[in-house]
């Protein structure tokens, strides 16, 4: 999909536009990947606030280039991917190029920073992109139970000072 969000005018609120502009999904299968994810192209179109067919403007195309590029960089914690991506660190810092398996490069989404003015709002963090919904529901389960520990932490110390 990379690839095809490279090399094709991409639009959103619709699958063409009749004037050479596809959807990000169409760009993908013509440019030889196979999916069928009707979820992807809801969740497109609501991010981009379509109503209708028109072209993605370059803030969108950015974020959805820096998410896909995200979502290839996601290691899960276990299993035959996890093994595979091991091997090619591997490999990689055997070749000596330590810097790519590290880390990804960062991408300009367009997006502001707001970090600095979050930091301390109660609930707001970053978030790792989830290929799938039983990682993002086993990560929430952990996050629940780290609060519930941190609540009774809590509790026992001010029970301590009364």
């Amino acid at each position: 999909m990379v690839d095809g969000i490279e090399s094709n005018p991409i639009i959103v609120g619709a699958y063409t536009d009749g004037s050479g502009g596809i959807c990000p999904m169409l760009a993908a299968h013509r440019g030889g990947g196979r999916t069928s994810l009707a979820s992807f192209a809801r969740a497109w179109d609501r991010y981009t606030e379509a109503s209708g067919a028109r072209r993605a403007t370059g803030r969108e195309l950015n974020t959805l280039r820096a998410m896909l590029e995200a979502s290839l960089y996601y290691e899960p914690e276990s299993g035959d991917l996890a093994r595979a991506a091991a091997e090619v660190r591997e490999q990689r810092a055997v070749a000596g190029d330590a810097a790519a398996a590290a880390k990804a490069p960062a991408r300009e989404t367009g997006e502001p920073d707001r970090s600095g003015e979050l930091r301390h709002r109660p609930g707001w963090a970053w978030l790792r992109v989830f290929r799938r919904y039983d990682d993002w529901q086993e990560a929430l389960a952990r996050a629940e139970e780290q609060q519930a520990d941190q609540a009774a932490t809590r509790d026992a110390r001010e029970r301590e000072l009364v």
